[in-house]
């Protein structure tokens, strides 16, 4: 009997990650819809935990494309919803990097992109569609680096896969801009905002009722060890299968700290 099967119903609130666990981007992982609505049909509350750099109702619509019915979740939490607060309370126009959709979304949401360079923030979302190599933007970056540009990353992840192919994501622009002295702010998982607003969207309930399920070492899992909540590692996304990595406490500090379960998905 595997770990889903057994799942003990302590566990009211199950913050789930998207990309790696429910999706990869492209099609649904199998079982994954079925996870989801048992889950939901025994009570618990499902808030789809995303390092999206969108709206929740642009990762609704996303998740509407690729096949997912409304009836598997509670909530979705995504990091573009806190970068876009904050960007927006800055009150004034900023730089942007991304896709053109990405660009669409954060103007619908009322941010202003400055037409040149008259800019001391930047929100950066991705690569831009013609652009997938972050090397490319080293040169780019540099130039923000020496004027003190700040940027607001609204991804943290790194890479993603999609359809099988990996996807560098803002996180890795974001990385180089700090190797190069540039400011960052980041928003999502592993930092605390993102999963307080989702604790938020379901009624706060005790951190020993949560379980965080996720694909993401460096995200996903570390975020969920920092916020103490019991952690299901996903070995069927990003990471291609690898084991649990044995020294992953020892190396974030995290003690005697490890995951409740190792599982390959939801199925």
């Amino acid at each position: 009997m595997s770990f889903w099967e057994t799942l003990d119903p302590k566990y009211r609130l199950i913050l789930c990650d998207l990309w790696g666990v429910v999706h990869d981007g492209v099609a649904l992982y199998p079982g994954a819809a079925e996870r989801l609505r048992q889950w939901r049909e025994d009570g618990r509350c499902i808030v789809l935990l995303t390092n999206a750099p969108r709206t929740e109702v642009a990762v609704e619509q996303q998740l509407g494309r690729i096949g997912l019915p409304r009836d598997c979740w509670d909530a979705i939490a995504t990091s573009g919803e806190a970068g876009i607060a904050a960007i927006n309370a800055l009150g004034r126009a900023v730089g942007f990097i991304g896709t053109a959709g990405d660009r669409e979304v954060l103007e619908s949401r009322e941010i202003r992109i400055a037409d040149g360079d008259d800019f001391t923030d930047l929100a950066c979302t991705g690569m831009r569609e013609f652009e997938p190599d972050p090397e490319q933007y080293r040169a780019e970056l540099g130039r923000l680096t020496e004027r003190d540009v700040h940027m607001h990353c609204l991804n943290p992840d790194r890479l993603v896969v999609r359809g099988g192919v990996p996807e560098a994501c803002a996180g890795a622009l974001a990385d180089i801009y700090q190797m190069l002295g540039g400011r960052v702010t980041w928003y999502g998982k592993p930092f605390a905002a993102i999963y307080e607003h989702a604790l938020h969207r379901a009624g706060n309930p005790p951190r020993d009722e949560v379980l965080a399920v996720g694909d993401g070492l460096q995200t996903d899992v570390l975020g969920a060890a920092w916020m103490g909540f019991d952690t299901v590692f996903v070995t069927g996304g990003i990471h291609g299968g690898e084991a649990f990595p044995e020294d992953f406490a020892a190396r974030n500090g995290l003690g005697e700290w490890e995951p409740v379960a190792v599982v390959e998905g939801l199925a």
